[in-house]
């Protein structure tokens, strides 16, 4: 096995009622749909989930995989410092990820890590998929950050994941975490861009139809006055993709709190020999 399938997942701390208080009523479409992501990951039953968050430590010029065996986290810094989420790492997937990566020549892997504990990006998702799946979680996970490298070597480094997974024949399904764009609203407590709006509709068009050659083609320069946060993690998984065909179903957009979330669910449907994007 390899990649049997992916979910796109915005990550508002306030989506978990412990932390919003009241205030995630404003997001209901966004938990629905999230709840809806968390059961697909449930009914896959993967081996390994890997989890790609733009909260994690950040390099310019290096991706960064979460070392060790296994890591801990919370919403303390948002006042819930309970409960702690704990998970187990694939240890043997990263290691094969970050062989890959060196014969390729992609700077990514487990040095100069900062922080064990889990962040957001991370935690909101697995608060979900704890939610479907139950405790103890039966499947292992990874933690894989973004970096400021170029959109292409986020791509290929997600059919590195690909490769990796089938190399050790794992079941792995991939969670890409990240908001759309922080300018939605001039409400919003980022402000308007008109970059924002536009931002959202072109992601939510492209990842409806599975177009991840339009996902790489988008210029770096609109994404960042979109102050976009996801875009690295998608490209992440659409790499992991790379030579499939993939049906996409979007399953809810959301910008009333003045920033974008987008949530969807990405199933294999087999090989296309015309959609190895990098390749065009």
């Amino acid at each position: 096995m390899a990649i049997i399938g992916s979910v796109m997942v915005p990550h508002p701390p306030m989506i978990v009622p412990t932390v919003g208080r009241g205030s995630e009523s404003q997001i209901i479409e966004t938990t629905k749909a999230y709840e809806k992501t968390a059961k697909q990951i449930a009914d896959w039953q993967p081996d390994t989930v890997v989890i790609i968050t733009p909260h994690s430590i950040m390099y310019q010029d290096y991706i960064h995989i979460s070392p060790g065996s296994a890591a801990k986290g919370d919403f303390g810094r948002f006042g819930v410092p309970r409960p702690q989420y704990e998970v187990k790492y694939d240890e043997t997937l990263v290691n094969e990820i970050e062989k890959l990566a060196l014969h390729n020549n992609i700077d990514a892997g487990t040095a100069g890590e900062r922080s064990p504990v889990l962040d957001h990006g991370f935690l909101v998702p697995l608060h979900f998929i704890i939610q479907a799946i139950g405790k103890p979680l039966p499947c292992e996970f990874v933690r894989i950050g973004i970096s400021g490298l170029s959109f292409e070597t986020h791509y290929r480094f997600g059919m590195l994941i690909k490769e990796a997974s089938e190399k050790l024949s794992r079941r792995v399904c991939i969670v890409a975490s990240g908001d759309l764009s922080h300018y939605v609203q001039a409400e919003g407590p980022y402000g308007f861009r008109a970059e924002g709006p536009k931002y959202d509709a072109k992601i939510m068009d492209i990842m409806g139809r599975a177009a991840f050659d339009e996902l790489l083609a988008l210029p770096e320069y609109f994404c960042e006055k979109a102050g976009e946060c996801g875009h690295r993690s998608f490209l992440i998984m659409a790499g992991a993709f790379d030579g499939q065909n993939v049906e996409a179903n979007m399953l809810s957009y959301q910008g009333v709190t003045g920033v974008g979330y987008g949530v969807g669910i990405f199933t294999l449907t087999g090989s296309d020999k015309n959609r190895h994007f990098i390749n065009k």
